[in-house]
Formats: structure tokens, C-alpha cells, sequence
């Protein structure tokens, strides 16, 4: 099914999306909700992704925060790498899954958004 073929591949590119950020300041939180608003209405299927995504985003961001106050006793120094490790290998594994037609959920994702 073509429809299918299609919300494979926007959902790997919004998974691969987050990684934008290496390239262009603030583009892994800006880039996926751009993708997201400009197809969530063609691609209703799009939006277990998104959630997925979504989660990741807001716990990343959370996670930085602690590392940063954990930084004054040296362990959110390391804990900062370990954060960015997962920021590259987490949307590699969704994209490759989202690829596959399943939907991954991030380990460590807080769920605020759908059931990821």
C-alpha cells in the first residue's frame, strides 16, 4: 500500500529528525514538530510517532537539566555523555523501526503524550 510506504517513511524521518540538532542549533526540537504540523492531518498514523518523539524531547530536556545540577558534584559530567549517547542511538532504533511499521518507544521516555 502506497499510504502505508509513505507513513513509513515520514515516520523515519521524524525519528532521524531529532538528530538535526548536530547540524543546526535547536533543529532536533524544531524540525520534528515542523514535520509533525505539516503532515499529522495527511498521515493520521504519523501520531504514535510523534508521541514517541515528543516524550523524548520533553524527558531529554529534563535529563539535561539534572545533569547540569549534578554537575556541581562531577557525576552529571558523565551523566551528560551517557544523555548524549542515547540522544544519537535512540532515533536511530525508532527510524529503523518506524521503518519496520512498529512504533518504538524510547527506554527512559517519560510519558506525557499517548502511550508511546
Amino acid at each position: 500500500m502506497e499510504d502505508s510506504k509513505e507513513l513509513k517513511t515520514w515516520s523515519l524521518i521524524l525519528h532521524l529528525s531529532l538528530l538535526a540538532g548536530l547540524v543546526i542549533p535547536l533543529g532536533g526540537l524544531i524540525v520534528p514538530v515542523v514535520i509533525y504540523i505539516l503532515k499529522k492531518d495527511e498521515l493520521p498514523g504519523l501520531e504514535p510517532h510523534w508521541h514517541v518523539v515528543i516524550n523524548w524531547i520533553i524527558s531529554a530536556i529534563i535529563y539535561a537539566f539534572i545533569c547540569l545540577l549534578l554537575s556541581l558534584i562531577v557525576i552529571g559530567i558523565f551523566l551528560f555523555w551517557i544523555l548524549a549517547l542515547l540522544g544519537l542511538v535512540f532515533p536511530i532504533i525508532g527510524a529503523i523501526k518506524a521503518n519496520d511499521g512498529i512504533v518504538w518507544p524510547y527506554p527512559l521516555s517519560i510519558q506525557f503524550f499517548g502511550r508511546g
